[in-house]
């Protein structure tokens, strides 16, 4: 709809770093761009909703951890009553990983929480930082909710999101599930089959923010030495393998998952291929795996995955509720 015609929301724009707010000082870019100096780069955007500017941190993505995105739920969470909408600007490296995380972290969240960046600074002739800028706020200001990425004129799904490309300006794909809206001069077209705003019900907003980070993301490969598994049976509490194809196994790798599922650790299979996700009723060894009470990682990204097992880890015990979490479409 138009942005124009609606009353004024109030709109919290929350400042990472990253690309955006970079600047090269002889030594490379390094994120020193103060949020208020971000939001004078868009000033068209104080005639659609009233901004305010938090400067969280400034780091370059590639440092952020699960403090600092526990740090943005905080962040949401001190300010949530005061706000329509959230933005959140962040370096593209692992924006995908902070939507994902997020999507868990706020629960009954029933406001917008918009993630993006660019892939080039703010203050760079060509940059496409005021366009991912603008567009950020004005997908915060419609009647929708939860978290997701806006990033070159397309509206992502938080648990959705990936980066595909270093470079270009369109660096962002959904994977596995629509674009939620995209932005034709300056209004906002939803793509109708994909998205029903559910208003959630229950304790109202809050956060959990715990994340256990003692996971591996292993890649199959052929002629793999698979005693890497046996040293992950003592350090880890979930791994998530990177099968072939439509999920597929080697035969002789089912021995060591069994010793990790009997170790109690949750082990998710997921393919390397980026679309279409995997079926393991296709093939004998699939069909195996499904006896391990292993958890099938679906169509949903390795960023969404590694995300929501860290999760799930922190806030169940055993293996089946962790499985029952993780194969839940959110």
């Amino acid at each position: 709809g138009d942005v124009y015609k609606r009353q004024m929301k109030n709109i919290l724009l929350i400042a990472t770093g990253g690309t955006i707010a970079s600047k090269d000082n002889g030594n490379g870019l390094t994120p020193s761009i103060d949020v208020n100096i971000l939001l004078d780069y868009i000033p068209v955007i104080r005639q659609k909703c009233h901004v305010t500017g938090i400067s969280l941190m400034n780091i370059d993505s590639s440092n952020m951890d699960t403090s600092h995105i526990s740090s943005i739920s905080e962040c949401i969470m001190n300010n949530y009553n005061d706000y329509d909408g959230f933005v959140i600007t962040h370096g593209t490296d692992t924006c995908a990983y902070t939507a994902a995380a997020l999507s868990y972290q706020l629960i009954n969240l029933s406001k917008p929480v918009i993630l993006t960046g660019s892939q080039l600074p703010i203050d760079v002739e060509k940059t496409d930082a005021v366009m991912n800028l603008t567009n950020a706020f004005i997908y915060s200001c419609e009647d929708i909710s939860g978290v997701f990425l806006a990033f070159s004129e397309k509206l992502i799904k938080g648990t959705c999101a990936k980066k595909i490309k270093t470079k270009s300006f369109d660096a962002f794909e959904s994977i596995n599930f629509p674009y939620i809206a995209t932005i034709r001069n300056n209004i906002v077209e939803y793509n109708i089959n994909t998205f029903e705003n559910i208003m959630t019900s229950g304790n109202g907003f809050h956060i959990k923010t715990d994340m256990c980070t003692d996971i591996a993301v292993i890649t199959l490969f052929p002629g793999m030495n698979y005693n890497i598994f046996d040293y992950l049976n003592s350090s880890c509490r979930g791994v998530i393998i990177e099968g072939f194809g439509i999920g597929g196994m080697p035969d002789n790798i089912t021995e060591y998952i069994h010793r990790l599922t009997t170790n109690g650790i949750c082990v998710v299979i997921t393919t390397q291929c980026l679309y279409e996700g995997v079926n393991w009723e296709i093939y004998e060894v699939g069909r195996n795996l499904t006896k391990q009470n292993v958890i099938n990682g679906k169509s949903m990204t390795i960023e969404n995955l590694t995300m929501k097992l860290m999760w799930s880890l922190a806030h169940y015990k055993n293996i089946t509720d962790v499985k029952n979490f993780m194969e839940k479409e959110l």
